[in-house]
């Protein structure tokens, strides 16, 4: 699994944390498609769901510290947005048969913007 404290990353090269950026969420999306595959077991969407939480806990925690250079704005907005991805997953914990294709379509978006 990916742990990493995010400090130690941001001493790193800036092209370097993107691609650890980009990397968590590759792991995570891969976790979420094979999650939503009609005959993947309940295990697969939690362990899924758990890694995808775990990530935006990280990326806001980040995004609300006051070293963070991006603009406030954009901030803001990608707050909103892993908010949005951390109910939805919560959401599909609860309903089983939902799926998880708009966390998987947001988060790609998200990684896609990385580079």
């Amino acid at each position: 699994m990916y742990r990493f404290s995010y400090s130690e990353i941001l001493e790193d090269a800036p092209d370097l944390c993107r691609e650890r950026e980009r990397a968590a969420f590759d792991r995570a999306l891969a976790l979420l498609r094979k999650a939503n595959a009609a005959e993947a077991p309940f295990e697969e969407r939690g362990e899924a769901v758990t890694f995808h939480q775990r990530l935006w806990d990280v990326l806001i925690e980040d995004l609300l510290s006051p070293e963070n250079s991006l603009p406030d704005a954009l901030r803001n907005d990608l707050v909103s947005i892993g908010l949005w991805c951390m109910r939805e997953a919560s959401e599909v914990l609860g309903a089983p048969g939902r799926s998880l294709t708009a966390l998987i379509d947001v988060n790609t978006a998200i990684r896609d913007g990385l580079r």
